[in-house]
């Protein structure tokens, strides 16, 4: 882990990727999706917790019972983006540590621990969430996080009698760049980070 990523991948990745709200009329197809997967989910999660779920949406059935959920003005762009994923939270996520953290009884640690569940989630689903989207953009897709949404609505029509809750969308495909407006600035070291 010595060696820096290619620029070229890093330009891919950070400098040119944009937030898309118009998508080209083209099919994405599902090894993608599967790659970015494989990608994003060897992030790091606290303790290998992994709680992240994603629903990828697709279908024009399930575009429509994700409809009543978006605000007003996300409504036209998800239904127009080829797959719109819903990054959820799985809050029974220690019941799969005896998998991904075998070493040590780690689900004692959740279990029960309402607060430190819904913390642990949130926390890492969003992380994981965050990793899609740069695996997304690795595989050479483009991407439209978004919050707009009625998370109640959602968990209802996707993930009803389960313990998955949503947390954001992404709009997924590829992006029209020429519905971009001018990148918004950035703040630099000085304003956002010190080294004490």
């Amino acid at each position: 882990m010595t060696t820096p990523a290619a620029d070229e991948a890093l330009t891919q990745i950070f400098r040119e990727a944009r937030t898309h709200s118009k998508f080209l009329d083209r099919e994405v197809p599902d090894a993608l999706l599967r790659q970015a997967w494989d990608l994003a989910r060897m992030g790091p999660t606290a303790a290998n917790t992994q709680p992240a779920r994603i629903l990828f949406v697709r279908s024009a059935a399930a575009k429509e019972k994700l409809k009543p959920a978006l605000a007003p003005g996300n409504v036209d762009k998800t239904m127009a983006a080829p797959v719109t994923a819903i990054v959820a939270q799985d809050l029974k996520f220690y019941e799969k540590l005896v998998k991904t953290f075998p070493h040590v009884d780690a689900r004692a640690w959740y279990e029960g621990n309402e607060a430190l569940i819904k913390e642990t989630a949130f926390r890492n689903s969003s992380l994981q969430g965050a990793y899609l989207i740069l695996a997304l953009r690795a595989v050479g897709l483009d991407c439209g996080p978004m919050s707009g949404f009625d998370n109640a609505k959602v968990d209802e029509a996707f993930f009803a009698g389960t313990s998955v809750k949503s947390n954001f969308l992404v709009n997924i495909g590829y992006g029209d760049r020429s519905a971009l407006h001018p990148r918004n600035p950035r703040l630099d070291f000085e304003e956002a980070c010190r080294i004490d």
